[in-house]
């Protein structure tokens, strides 16, 4: 049997701004996992997950083809990430086996309550890594990179796509997206091994290393948002309102990149004044977007933190899940925490997880 996992992720800043075409973010992927087992099957393939036992899919082969027993499945971004891995094992000559691939999640809590940590993005990523140890492909991390972005985009359509780049490279990263059009029409000219070896425009990943005084402390409201609904009302007014949301936009990148700067200054203070503009951008953008960004639960999480010196902003596209806080690793956490709880915010006990550079052979 072999097994792949992938780690979720939260948006630190950038959000919104990243998916437009070059525009920067920075991620950070941490210790919750999906995992992701695929084992030879002689006939009949399967998928189950845990967290959808009463949705198991039953498959088998016709040529290379999966012919399944049941279509009513919650699993689109597991057999988008199959039919891509699928393609360029055909590419490289593989002989498609049945298998039975199971899939294990931690990112959402036990009774199925949404943090916001990136789901789809870490299955996918999970998915196509197994795969492509079982079928002994030789991808590094661009090209995990590369078939999980695929996969995932030609599922959700939207979004930037860095939650993929978390879940593959790990640790803190700052992200550029890349433009997606350009993917969509190279799609129908290139085989999937052309398109793995370009350089694709505006697409550029750097990891950093966070100021060793640095604590990330996450709160959960609770409240589960939905990033593809927000972000595509965000997409509605940019037409209606250009000037503001390229200045908008603008501003958004010169703060990132200025965190960045803070990043390899091993700089605690540079990075939390920018995730404090980086807020207060976010809140003009809601306002003249109309998109709830950052709804009350929130606004006490960041309120209370910044009593106690933390830098706080929403994570993500907003509208409920997550938080983050930048805050000094000597500080005296203990009412800070009583504050949150009193308030309904939860603390996640996550950390910085990161992954080593490999390359399946």
């Amino acid at each position: 049997m072999i097994t792949a996992q992938a780690p979720g992720k939260l948006y630190i800043a950038g959000e919104y701004a990243v998916v437009e075409n070059g525009y920067p973010a920075i991620i950070v992927a941490l210790n919750q996992f999906v995992t992701c087992s695929v084992e030879k099957s002689a006939d009949v393939g399967s998928i189950v997950s845990r967290q959808y036992n009463e949705n198991s899919l039953y498959w088998r082969r016709n040529g290379d083809e999966m012919v399944f027993d049941n279509r009513d499945n919650p699993f689109h971004y597991i057999l988008s990430a199959i039919k891509i891995t699928e393609q360029y094992a055909r590419s490289l000559d593989r002989k498609l086996q049945v298998y039975h691939l199971r899939i294990d999640s931690e990112l959402d809590s036990a009774d199925g309550k949404k943090y916001g940590l990136g789901s789809s993005a870490a299955v996918t990523v999970a998915t196509v890594k197994a795969l492509c140890e079982f079928y002994h492909l030789p991808v590094d991390q661009n090209k995990l990179f590369k078939l999980a972005a695929i996969a995932h985009f030609e599922v959700q359509g939207n979004g930037s796509l860095g939650d993929i780049a978390a879940s593959v490279y790990g640790g803190w990263i700052a992200y550029h997206s890349f433009d997606r059009q350009w993917l969509a029409e190279q799609r129908q000219q290139l085989d999937l091994p052309k398109l793995l070896e370009l350089q694709w425009p505006g697409l550029n990943i750097e990891q950093l290393t966070a100021p060793s005084n640095l604590q990330l402390l996450i709160g959960w409201t609770g409240s589960p948002a939905s990033t593809s609904t927000l972000v595509d009302k965000v997409a509605l007014v940019k037409a209606r309102e250009q000037r503001e949301y390229q200045t908008f936009l603008n501003e958004s990148r010169k703060c990132i990149q200025r965190m960045i700067d803070g990043f390899h200054q091993a700089n605690i203070n540079i990075v939390q004044t920018e995730i404090r503009y980086n807020r207060e951008l976010l809140k003009k953008l809601s306002n003249f977007s109309g998109v709830t960004i950052e709804p009350p639960t929130l606004t006490k999480m960041c309120e209370i933190a910044e009593q106690f010196g933390g830098a706080a902003k929403t994570s993500g596209a907003g509208g409920g899940d997550c938080g983050i806080v930048i805050i000094d690793r000597k500080t005296d956490l203990t009412y800070m925490f009583e504050q949150w709880t009193k308030n309904k915010i939860e603390r996640l006990r996550l950390t910085v997880h990161m992954i080593k550079q490999s390359v399946t052979e």
